[in-house]
């Protein structure tokens, strides 16, 4: 009921099953003290009363700090980071401000990836430090910190391997469960000469945080898992093994666990394993492998694929990929899990005539549904049951969100520089700057909000506008102007976060910028 009689509102409290949105409602209640004593459902009242000011006509997003670098900045949760991670600001106040500056170390100490971890606890761990928000940071010279997210502070590190060098990290299972993946081992000269094969690919070391614990570390052998294995990864507790022949493999890790763990590692305590003896996390020791897998496990899934690999998700469980033919470039099949069965309709091809392909992907929402966006429509699909039969599915477009396109406003005639004149012969492409394009699609998951960033020019510079969608819906509820210029030709990332855009973009001179803007209401309260 939203047309409620204020005279009514007035008179009785509204039942709770049928208690307005309204924002007003909300504060009235609370200064009243009638709100929940759930801190869950607090703060999903005040996200509900965030998003309807944000949506309204006289909110704007004024830019209020801007910031260059000479490398690559971050953002997550809050936090802006530059110079690899060295730099830590803070996007939660009215203007950015610096949360912290870590010492400036040498190239072989910097930090080349990082996660941020942080989330509320079911209960209290005895180490009062283990349960801060922290940022998990990997330095060229194999060691894992565990920084303060707030201070920089080292609450504690530890040494990977004085013998593999790490690289990335990723979660398997956020924020519980993560990773350290080592760079690719090749065969040396001396191994060549000598005849000798390095059948080891890689090492993963898996991890459990708050706190933080070993799980164990695996090597990545060629003789288990096949001499075309290129890559792996770890997500929601599967190992995913990809090969040079687009191939995937799919490997339960729990099964790996169980069967080849050898012995439980705990950090700091003494270790005599594999022939070498020292303490597990200690330089020079590092983490010894004690997951060793012999033979080949289980195989849960395998897939060809042409190009962009394979996603699972959905309800019920789904994967998208593209077949292993070049026939099928540029189509998305999306098929059951069960048997493998492409579902009804669920070849989905834009047949985009642009220079930059379509994107597909589940939603980050957790709906089941499916974004599959282009420069020119951004269809939001769902999976179904078909009618006739329950265990077979169909694909539904739930809605589509339509970028405006005005082929009048093109010029068909075009006069070169020497004045000849010359006759647009060609058709026009679905990214063709004259027109409205889709260039991101992202959730803000706490205002229930699909962001898009789509792209205009004016005479030579492009201009671009995040718009804000209602994500049950596809309806349009704002459009809020980006004043820095789009150039196609540098990287841009846009990112809005409750009440704060961030617009990160590459700019000439290979340098990078940061502009932030905040939420801003323009009407008076003065009568």
């Amino acid at each position: 009921m939203n047309g409620l009689d204020s005279s009514l509102m007035c008179a009785q409290r509204p039942p709770a099953r049928t208690r307005t949105k309204n924002s007003c409602a909300f504060l009235t209640l609370r200064s009243y003290g009638l709100s929940s004593n759930d801190f869950g459902k607090l703060l999903g009242a005040n996200l509900k009363i965030l998003r309807n000011i944000i949506l309204q006509d006289d909110t704007e997003f004024i830019k209020v700090w801007s910031k260059t670098s000479k490398s690559l900045i971050s953002y997550e949760s809050g936090r802006i980071y530059f110079d690899n991670y060295r730099c830590c600001y803070s996007s939660l106040l009215p203007q950015p401000e610096r949360l912290y500056e870590l010492p400036k170390s040498p190239k072989t100490e910097k930090i080349e990836d990082s996660l941020l971890c942080q989330c509320p606890l079911g209960n209290v761990l005895p180490n009062a430090s283990d349960q801060k928000p922290c940022l998990l940071a990997l330095t060229a010279n194999n060691w894992l910190y565990r920084l303060s997210a707030d201070t920089g502070q080292t609450l504690q590190r530890v040494y990977l391997s004085s013998h593999f060098k790490f690289r990335s990290l990723g979660w398997d299972s956020s924020p519980e469960t993560f990773y350290v993946k080592s760079i690719q081992s090749k065969q040396t000269t001396l191994e060549r000469q000598a005849g000798v094969d390095n059948n080891i690919l890689m090492r993963l070391a898996i991890f459990q945080v708050f706190p933080l614990e070993l799980v164990g570390m695996l090597e990545i052998n060629k003789r288990v898992f096949g001499k075309t294995v290129v890559d792996v990864l770890l997500s929601q507790g599967v190992l995913a093994v990809s090969h040079s022949s687009k191939h995937v493999k799919l490997y339960s890790f729990e099964y790996i666990l169980k069967k080849f763990r050898i012995e439980e590692l705990t950090l700091g305590h003494q270790c005599d394993l594999n022939g070498s003896r020292g303490i597990v996390g200690e330089a020079p020791y590092g983490i010894p492998v004690n997951i060793h897998i012999h033979e080949c496990p289980p195989v849960l899934f395998e897939m060809s694929y042409f190009e962009d690999g394979v996603q699972i998700g959905g309800h019920p469980w789904h994967y998208i990929y593209t077949p292993n033919h070049k026939r099928h470039r540029g189509t998305h099949h999306i098929c059951a899990m069960t048997d493998g069965a492409v579902a009804k309709n669920g070849v989905q091809d834009m047949k985009c005539d642009s220079l930059e392909s379509d994107w597909i992907f589940f939603h980050p929402d957790d709906s089941g549904r499916i974004i599959h966006a282009g420069p020119s429509t951004i269809n939001v699909l769902k999976i179904m049951a078909e009618a006739s039969c329950d265990w077979k599915y169909e694909i539904v477009t739930e809605f589509s969100i339509n970028a405006a396109r005005d082929n009048s406003a093109i010029p068909q005639v075009i006069v070169t520089s020497s004045g000849r004149t010359v006759k647009r012969r060609f058709q026009l492409l679905d990214d063709d700057p004259f027109q409205e394009t889709f260039r991101m699609v992202k959730y803000e998951d706490e205002l229930d909000l699909l962001a898009v960033i789509d792209i205009t020019h004016a005479e030579v510079e492009g201009q671009a506008h995040l718009r804000l969608h209602d994500n049950r819906k596809g309806v349009l509820m704002k459009r809020v102007p980006i004043k820095e210029p789009w150039d196609v030709t540098y990287s841009h990332e846009v990112y809005f976060d409750r009440d704060t855009i961030i617009h990160m973009v590459q700019e000439k001179n290979n340098t990078f910028g940061c502009h932030v803007y905040k939420m801003k209401r323009t009407h008076s309260d003065e009568p």
